[in-house]
């Protein structure tokens, strides 16, 4: 069963995903909220705002994210820093996968990397979670609903955080795996329900990507002045430095808190939505991204 908008050209059977529960295509915030509390992944905060925990793991898992050595990236990637899948590795990763995925329901995201028309990547997100899904709605840019009906992704993600890989069979490190194929444009993410796996695998497609079109992807955050879009900060750090706090400065335009590309064209947002922690959080210092923290729909982890 089949439920939302989606370029009928371009189902999950289309691509191969078949066998599932029921399936949702892009569904809009409440309905995916509605999901989210039906099948007790959260509850209701102030505002309407949906408060989920993310388990075992509050924070990405580097160590078991890994490339699929492939013969067109096999001279590109810095293997020292990056750990190799073998195809056959990923091949088995992704058929064991498909089969546990059958009969479960499937929340489907036709998303947008990239605030630039000209440089975006048109990704298509599958979450296990309802409350993924909005999380990267949240993220990502939004296609127009008009823009659904043709809509061609050119990468997936499959998020599955019930699934655990075998480190034996699968050539991973441990039963949780990001595993990222390029030749077949594909993300396997399993063994965690940490919501970030979902953009930062984004993130890693486009920094990977649009170097070659000349653009220089930045982890940073961004703002430029008041009628001013030439006139542009941008704030470099680690997770945790201030980055968000300086960018969202009252006084200019926040661009976005966490990555960017620039082109000769300018700055640019990959995303369309923050992912701020909440801790020092003050509607004084950042009222924009405080002010999300009592609005419907706004998801906010790990809260105790």
């Amino acid at each position: 069963m089949a439920q939302g908008r989606v370029n009928p050209s371009h189902r999950l059977e289309d691509q191969g995903i078949a066998g599932l529960g029921a399936v949702y295509y892009n569904l809009l915030e409440p309905a995916l909220v509605q999901e989210a509390l039906k099948r007790n992944e959260g509850t209701l905060g102030l505002g309407g705002t949906l408060l989920v925990t993310t388990g075992k793991y509050t924070g990405r898992s580097p160590k078991d994210k890994h490339v699929v050595d492939t013969p067109d990236v096999a001279d590109k990637i810095w293997w020292e820093n990056n750990a190799k899948m073998s195809v056959e590795g990923f091949d088995a990763l992704y058929a064991d996968m498909l089969e546990h995925m059958k009969g479960r329901d499937y929340f489907v995201q036709d998303l947008f990397g990239g605030a630039d028309p000209l440089l975006r990547l048109d990704v298509r997100v599958v979450t296990e979670l309802a409350w993924h899904g909005l999380f990267i709605r949240h993220m990502l840019r939004r296609p127009a609903r008009a823009e659904l009906d043709s809509f061609i992704p050119e990468f997936t993600i499959i998020n599955c955080p019930s699934f655990k890989a075998d480190p034996a069979r699968h050539g991973c490190r441990t039963d949780t795996v990001i595993a990222l194929n390029f030749a077949k444009k594909l993300i396997l993410i399993g063994g965690t329900e940490y919501a970030g796996e979902n953009k930062k695998s984004v993130f890693t497609l486009l920094n990977f990507l649009l170097p070659e079109k000349g653009v220089m992807p930045m982890h940073c955050s961004a703002n430029h002045g008041v009628d001013n879009p030439v006139d542009t900060a941008v704030f470099f750090g680690l997770s945790g430095t201030g980055k968000t706090t300086l960018s969202a400065d009252p006084a200019r335009v926040l661009i976005g808190d966490d990555e960017h590309g620039w082109s000769d064209r300018g700055t640019f947002n990959f995303e369309g939505g923050c992912y701020a922690k909440t801790i020092s959080l003050s509607p004084t210092a950042e009222p924009e991204i405080y002010a999300t923290t009592q609005k419907f729909s706004t998801v906010i982890e790990n809260m105790v």
